[in-house]
C-alpha cells in the first residue's frame, strides 16, 4: 500500500489548527519570508505556478501522538503561498510524531482531530 494522500481546506492552515513547526505561528512564517529574498522569490514562484499547475509536492504533516497537535512538518513556502491564493483545498501526506520515530503513514488521516 502506498502512502496516503488526502486534502485538506486551506482555511485549516491557522494556530489553532494545522500550525506551523518552524515558527510559532503563521504570521511569524510570512514575516520571514516577506524579509528574505529567497524565501520570498519562492513564495513568489509558487503563487505564480500553483494555479496553473496546482500543487505539485504534497504539504507533509505531523500529528503529535501525545496530544493530538497538528503541524506543518515540510511545506511552509507551499502553506504560505497556498494562503495568499486563498485557494480552496491542499493535498498532504501524513505521519505520527512519535517518541520511537516517524514514518510517512499508508492509513487515512485521523480528521477528528481538527474537529476540536
Amino acid at each position: 500500500m502506498g502512502r496516503y494522500q488526502g486534502t485538506l481546506p486551506v482555511a485549516l492552515l491557522r494556530d489553532d489548527a494545522i500550525r506551523p513547526t518552524e515558527y510559532r505561528r503563521w504570521a511569524d512564517a510570512k514575516a520571514r519570508f516577506e524579509r528574505r529574498g529567497k524565501d520570498a522569490a519562492i513564495v513568489a514562484g509558487l503563487v505564480e505556478s500553483i494555479p496553473r499547475q496546482g500543487l505539485r509536492v504534497p504539504v507533509v504533516l505531523g500529528v503529535d501522538d501525545r496530544y493530538g497537535d497538528v503541524y506543518v512538518a515540510d511545506g511552509h513556502h507551499r502553506a504560505v503561498a497556498l494562503m495568499a491564493l486563498a485557494a480552496p483545498r491542499f493535498p498532504f501526506h501524513w505521519y505520527w510524531i512519535k517518541s520511537m520515530g516517524v514514518r510517512i503513514e499508508d492509513r487515512p488521516f485521523p480528521y477528528y482531530l481538527l474537529d476540536r
